[in-house]
């Protein structure tokens, strides 16, 4: 069963919250974009959504703010891996997605956006953007993108791949 049929099943009503942001064509685009290894930006989104989503809804946080910035936090304009334009260390992928993410997710869902799914989207990335998380729930973020993405762990020589320091040839 693929994921998103499975969380249809059992959680409608985490569904409900992200259902205008995994059928929107642009955001569908994500199953091509290559995220780390074998994984689609897609599906590494909506793991840490789905995933923060629960850490939330257990700790009584919000949870619907979680769930929409885990979706929207990888939501870049075009597939990193495949560029292969030489650029200074701190205009690389890893230091700028964050800013065209929410560039991104400001443009195609402006409904969604609110003070926390804003700062989610913004400092995932922490400690690479030195600003850290404001809200509980971009901490709940930053820690299960950083968990998720663990994965590239399993393949060492794929690490600089995964930071961004080195492109596929």
């Amino acid at each position: 069963m693929k994921t998103i049929d499975y969380i249809k099943f059992v959680d409608l009503d985490y569904y409900e919250v992200v259902k205008e942001i995994l059928e929107n064509p642009e955001f569908l685009k994500r199953k091509e974009y290559k995220h780390h290894g074998d994984t689609s930006v897609y599906d590494h989104s909506l793991t840490v959504s789905y995933n923060s989503y629960r850490i939330c809804r257990f700790f009584h946080l919000d949870k619907e703010s979680a769930a929409i910035g885990g979706l929207l936090h990888d939501f870049y304009y075009n597939p990193w891996q495949d560029n292969m334009e030489k650029k200074p260390l701190f205009q690389k992928h890893g230091f700028v997605h964050a800013r065209e993410a929410l560039e991104n997710s400001r443009r195609i869902f402006p409904n969604k956006m609110n003070n926390k799914v804003e700062n989610i989207i913004k400092r995932h990335m922490f400690p690479l953007n030195i600003v850290p998380p404001k809200y509980r729930e971009s901490w709940v973020i930053t820690t299960v993108d950083k968990f998720v993405s663990l994965e590239i762990f399993k393949r060492p020589s794929k690490l600089l791949l995964y930071v961004g320091i080195k492109k596929l040839r």
